[in-house]
């Protein structure tokens, strides 16, 4: 570890003196760069400079317990047993720090909630996701905007694609994708039977055509007339839009808009981050080979999580975690389920350290 700390603050200082360079402002994109990294850095420089400090502390209490006064002796030895309890807790505290972060971590997030197995409960289930993915992303101060839709009479949602921007949007919101499973007795439910129900959750960092390199002979784009909700202009035109990737077979359709190119622009979005998620759950199936990781961020078709509304709980079934604030949940108030799922991932990277 302190062979990394000490690379660490060789590069903390190499920025510092890049950032010093009045020519760093011709160079917008370098600057950005450079000030994220320092950021990103500071916190483990911080603790580092801490722990140099109480290393140097012990070494001279060490020092005196060596020497022949009895009484200092006392005094030292009483010292030095706190001082080595905090070494052990800044240590852990360093370790945190240096598990490597996300790529992704800092980017927007395309959040796509589709129904699954449980006909209209489903998709009365995957409303219910929604507006507690939504309301959670208003107390985060993170900006919401609709991609793509598809609702149904009853006020379900057969499928749904959200664009959430703000800060560390992915990083909150990664281990959150997976069948997500509720037991409840639905509205349509006459005889008051619990019935189970499922909606799929897919959670995918914002990428555009620098991130994802697509060739326009791998893609076709289709427009047709959009139907349902929207207005008499939009089912009037063709606006809807729907692009087919012929390496991966995704499909992407959108027509939510009134325009054309606003459908195709969204569909665009889309596409790219679809087709960097399904690269990256390849490399991530090929890592899992070797090493399995307790949280997993790209098996959709994984049961993650059960909401059960009769008990009131709640439970991820990856890291074992049961809650019975359900209520508050479902009204966006996912921390305790986040918190919990990023400690359970920290711990599992602690051990390749």
């Amino acid at each position: 570890m302190r062979d990394k700390l000490e690379h660490i603050k060789n590069r903390y200082h190499e920025i510092l003196e890049s950032l010093a360079d009045p020519d760093i402002f011709r160079d917008q994109e370098r600057y950005k760069r450079l000030t994220r990294d320092q950021k990103n850095l500071e916190p483990i420089i911080h603790a580092t400079d801490e722990y140099e400090k109480l290393l140097d502390h012990i070494h001279d209490d060490e020092q005196i317990l060596r020497e022949n006064d009895s009484e200092l002796k006392q005094l030292v030895r009483e010292e030095l047993d706190d001082l080595l309890e905090k070494k052990v807790a800044l240590e852990n505290h360093l370790k945190m720090l240096l598990i490597p972060k996300d790529p992704n971590d800092e980017r927007n997030t395309i959040l796509e909630i589709r129904s699954g197995t449980g006909g209209e409960e489903a998709a009365l289930f995957a409303a219910d996701l929604y507006r507690m993915y939504r309301r959670y992303a208003e107390r985060q101060g993170w900006d919401v905007e609709v991609l793509a839709s598809s609702e149904l009479g009853i006020g379900g949602i057969k499928e749904i694609s959200l664009l959430i921007s703000g800060e560390n949007v992915y990083s909150r919101l990664k281990y959150e994708s997976g069948v997500h499973r509720v037991q409840r007795v639905p509205v349509t439910e006459s005889s008051g039977r619990i019935h189970t129900s499922a909606a799929t959750v897919a959670v995918l960092p914002e990428m555009d055509d620098v991130d994802v390199e697509i060739d326009e002979k791998d893609i076709r784009i289709d427009t047709y007339r959009a139907t349902g909700h929207g207005g008499q202009h939009v089912n009037k035109t063709d606006s809807a839009i729907r692009i087919t990737h012929f390496p991966t077979g995704i499909v992407v359709t959108c027509q939510d808009e009134s325009s054309q190119h606003k459908n195709k622009e969204k569909a665009l979005k889309i596409l790219y981050s679809r087709i960097y998620s399904a690269l990256a759950e390849e490399r991530q199936k090929t890592i899992a080979e070797t090493r399995k990781s307790q949280v997993s961020t790209g098996d959709r078709s994984a049961k993650i999580r059960t909401y059960n509304f009769p008990q009131g709980r709640v439970t991820d079934h990856r890291i074992n975690y049961t809650t019975h604030n359900l209520s508050d949940i479902m009204d966006g108030n996912l921390d305790e389920l986040i918190d919990q799922l990023t400690l359970a991932h920290n711990v599992e990277k602690l051990k390749t350290l």
